[in-house]
């Protein structure tokens, strides 16, 4: 790879961005593990990438980290069964982007007996790694849920430099802040584990500097790591600014590189890896036990008790809720993830997602609709994109239906951040038009 790779001593300088509220109210709650509920739902798309097939049916005897769903596909993980029991049905779900797949209804029977045929993986080359790591069922956890099989897998001499995306900049969301303070050596090993298989130079770890706690924890495990990696792992603390943890920002912040339109992370050198993603590699290669569980961050004025829990995937946000204390309030809106870039949910039936790292419950009041004005010109959206995008001429294109003008003036690069809409004085549906826009893009390149 040639000469060594130096560390960053400060981040690099990024464009636009908000100062959104932080409210991690959450911040020093020490997680809690949720009992497992009564069934639980697990969903065969958790994920980018080709839905699985469920390979069980009603009335069979599941356990816990059985898989319950796979496909051949590349760009596909494995499903598991989060909890011990019986296969209730198979039905088809309807998901927060409005796309339907089929789910595997499980009865739990309260056991939690893990499946027989669970044992750390076996790896001597590269390859048994990369396979290991797609068995484990192991997507980004951070929100985008891009397999981490297809990340790793790039070509060896492709890639200089691993980043742990620790940034964590939505309001609300602690469930990384307690990853590093309550699993930092988890964390660490992960790390340590893929830039010995990938051969990789550095790792860094991106976070923002309103978490002195679990940057001094990080630190302090780095230091003692370093002396086994030949001081190739730094944190790096960041400024605190929303969207610092989006995937494109960070590379930018870490390693003054820029991703070109179209390309990948892996295209200027880099994996990106969100810091709960590797710390369950770490976990994988000691236990065996694949992807069963997630902490998350329960919060919002409509929660009774605010707190991390870590949680069996496929649970109901209903009972998840009742574990932290139920509803203070009738819930007017609920999320998926942060306020700025998550899912609405039509009610609280839907079940926890392998990416989902928070869910948020609103009272009236605090989920009020603002009544959108016409757009004054003035410009603020355009200084918010972190992307250098022009959203009043977008909005334009977009009633238009102007699929050229929109490809030509960068709409595919458009991340959904949101900071355009937050920094907007007119309330504006702004992210609402650019994904119209990407629509319109798409629809013409299949004509």
């Amino acid at each position: 790879m040639g000469d060594k790779l130096s560390l960053p001593l400060k981040p690099f300088r990024s464009r636009g961005g908000v100062k959104a509220p932080h409210r991690k109210h959450t911040a020093e709650c020490e997680s809690v593990v949720m009992p497992p509920p009564s069934e639980v739902l697990i969903c065969m798309s958790q994920h980018i990438g080709v839905p699985c097939k469920p390979v069980v049916k009603p009335g069979d005897e599941v356990k816990v980290g059985q898989i319950v769903g796979d496909n051949d596909a590349f760009l596909s993980v494995p499903m598991h069964s989060s909890v011990s029991g019986r296969v209730k049905k198979i039905e088809t779900v309807t998901m927060p982007n409005g796309s339907k797949v089929q789910a595997v209804r499980i009865e739990s029977d309260g056991q939690m007996t893990p499946f027989e045929g669970i044992k750390p993986p076996k790896i001597e080359t590269r390859d048994d790694f990369i396979k290991a790591v797609r068995d484990s069922g192991v997507v980004g956890l951070g929100g985008a849920g891009f397999p981490v099989h297809v990340k790793i897998g790039v070509e060896r001499d492709k890639v200089d430099t691993l980043i742990i995306n620790a940034a964590e900049c939505e309001p609300y969301i602690t469930a990384d802040n307690r990853e590093a303070l309550e699993n930092s050596w988890g964390v660490v090993s992960g790390i340590k584990a893929v830039m010995e298989l990938m051969e990789i130079d550095r790792a860094i770890i991106g976070i923002e500097n309103n978490k002195p706690n679990a940057i001094k924890v990080l630190n302090e495990v780095c230091r003692e790591a370093n002396r086994d990696m030949h001081g190739n792992v730094c944190v790096l603390p960041l400024k605190a600014r929303y969207p610092q943890g989006a995937e494109k920002v960070l590379i930018k912040v870490c390693t003054g590189r820029v991703v070109p339109e179209g390309k990948l992370p892996a295209d200027v050198g880099c994996v990106v890896m969100n810091i709960a993603s590797i710390a369950f590699v770490s976990s994988y290669l000691k236990t065996g036990m694949p992807l069963v569980t997630k902490r998350i961050t329960v919060d919002g004025s409509a929660v009774n008790r605010p707190q991390n829990v870590i949680v069996p995937i496929g649970t109901r946000i209903k009972d998840i809720i009742e574990f932290c204390g139920g509803y203070k309030c009738r819930p007017e809106k609920i999320i998926f993830g942060g306020p700025m870039m998550g899912l609405a949910l039509p009610d609280d039936e839907m079940p926890l997602l392998k990416q989902n790292n928070a869910v948020l419950a609103f009272s009236e009041k605090e989920a009020a609709r603002l009544e959108p004005s016409d757009c004054i010109r003035c410009g603020r959206c355009a200084a918010a994109c972190p992307m250098g995008l022009t959203p009043p001429l977008i909005s334009g294109l977009v009633a238009k239906g102007d699929a050229e003008g929109l490809a030509d003036n960068g709409i595919m690069v458009c991340m959904e951040c949101g900071c355009c809409a937050f920094a907007c004085p007119a309330n504006r549906p702004i992210v609402q038009n650019m994904r119209m826009g990407k629509s319109i893009v798409r629809s013409a390149k299949k004509k």
